[in-house]
């Protein structure tokens, strides 16, 4: 399909507008950044190993055959292709290849380091939970005080009770549970609420909006 007059790759190549090598090399990087969901969604299909060689890409290729189809899908520029496969043979590929390369591994690189960040905060989270002190998982900040199953936190949180066996013991047993459950299907860190319901009593939930899941954990 052509694209409009006011389309931002016919304004770049637009007779008078840069160097052919240089507009195809940014509509190249442009198209790479617009595609970090689709290239990590393949980074994460391949279990989070990045290629074995340089060469071997996750969409590199996809990339710069999409910027080309689309170059050539519009009308009116015979005479530019000609000059942009002039171009092409001088090498050009190869270039805009290589810092394709260079930015799908960058943007890699900062997914992996913020998956670290999650783990830091899920480990932090954990080794909380892990001390004398139920650290309430809403706030994160004060302790959590049960008493004949009802569940309080200095910051607001109130659960009635839904069994006056609970203890903190169980609290902490049922979040350890549905946190690792969790990490083992998604590296982000779950953030935690209190449902408010007029009829039935309030309940403690986990979600996480980078995965779209959520479980009630009492």
């Amino acid at each position: 399909m052509a694209e409009s007059s006011g389309s931002p790759h016919r304004k770049l190549y637009k007779l008078g507008s840069p160097p052919w090598k240089e507009a195809f090399r940014q509509g190249c990087l442009e198209r790479m950044r617009n595609s970090r969901e689709r290239l990590l969604n393949k980074y994460r299909q391949a279990g989070g190993n990045m290629p074995g060689r340089a060469q071997n890409t996750f969409l590199v290729q996809e990339v710069i055959k999409e910027e080309w189809n689309a170059l050539q899908s519009m009308e009116g520029c015979p005479e530019a292709l000609a000059q942009l496969e002039q171009l092409m043979d001088l090498a050009v590929l190869e270039e805009v290849q290589q810092e394709l390369i260079d930015q799908e591994q960058s943007i890699i690189s900062e997914y992996e380091k913020s998956l670290q960040f999650d783990e830091k905060c899920v480990s932090i989270i954990l080794s909380e939970w892990e001390a004398n002190a139920l650290i309430c998982p809403v706030c994160t900040k004060y302790n959590l005080r049960i008493t004949s199953g009802v569940v309080m936190c200095q910051c607001g949180l109130y659960i009635p009770s839904h069994s006056p066996e609970l203890t903190e013991q169980k609290l902490r047993a049922c979040l350890d549970a549905s946190v690792n459950e969790h990490s083992a299907q998604c590296p982000h860190t779950p953030e935690f609420s209190v449902t408010e319901g007029a009829e039935e009593k309030s309940s403690l939930l986990m979600s996480c909006l980078a995965c779209d899941t959520w479980a009630v954990i009492i």
